[in-house]
């Protein structure tokens, strides 16, 4: 079975930037692996913080909400509960990962791109789930499970693409799900105010999608897509 390991800094990031490319991935009957490495209790939880509620309650909360969409979009998730604002390099929390490497076994992997001026924890979650994935390579890792492969690594589009070095280049057609996203964002009640700006810049993406398929491959007015960098070349005997 194939599988998808997306690796997301805070508990709403996978929902935003990725939530169309896991439902994509569920309806086909793929397995699907989210792993977040916090809460995202500090930074991302302004509403919940005015609103007065404490660090233990804002967990369960931001958990809650981020278990009902991975549920929504058909994926697993698992929570490392690292701490963000800043989220923490260690041995111990990359060693986890790699844990999480082995037991997925990904053939693809989706994670935040290596610069984000606005948001270190971001660039951080990148480096650690780059760094897990060449020690899961290593046959000599101290981690469960067999060495994995080297599977693909698409970077998904940060909140400040331009700021960001962010040059997409992949379009995703996620018109078919882009309804299972929505009501997936729907979940993240601490965050309501990113739920019409990702729909948004989904159409948005829709609309670069078609200018760059072309007229024959009939992509509707209506196309919703999310865009991704490579982190590593494409591998091909064909020029496509």
């Amino acid at each position: 079975m194939t599988s998808t390991l997306v690796v997301s800094a805070h508990a709403a990031d996978f929902v935003w930037r990725a939530g169309g490319a896991i439902a994509l991935a569920a309806s086909r009957g793929e397995r699907v692996t989210v792993v977040c490495l916090s809460y995202g209790e500090r930074g991302e939880s302004a509403s919940a913080w005015r609103a007065g509620q404490t660090l233990t309650q804002i967990k369960r909360q931001r958990r809650e909400e981020a278990e009902r969409a991975a549920g929504t979009l058909g994926a697993s998730i698992e929570f490392l509960d690292a701490g963000d604002y800043p989220l923490p390099r260690s041995d111990e929390l990359t060693d986890r990962l790699v844990r999480v490497y082995r037991e997925a076994s990904p053939d693809v992997v989706l994670t935040h791109t290596r610069q984000d001026p606005y948001n270190a924890d971001h660039a951080t979650a990148a480096e650690l789930a780059l760094n897990a994935r060449i020690l899961a390579q290593a046959a000599g890792y101290p981690a469960p499970g067999e060495p994995i492969g080297a599977p693909p690594v698409f970077g998904f589009e940060p909140h400040q693409p331009e700021m960001c070095d962010f040059k997409p280049d992949v379009l995703l057609d996620i018109t078919p799900v882009f309804d299972t996203k929505r009501k997936a964002m729907e979940c993240m009640a601490a965050q309501q105010h990113l739920w019409d700006y990702y729909t948004d810049l989904a159409k948005r993406r829709g609309t670069q999608l078609r200018r760059n398929a072309g007229p024959n491959l009939g992509y509707p007015h209506e196309t919703r897509a999310e865009a991704y960098m490579r982190m590593f070349p494409q591998v091909t005997g064909v020029l496509a």
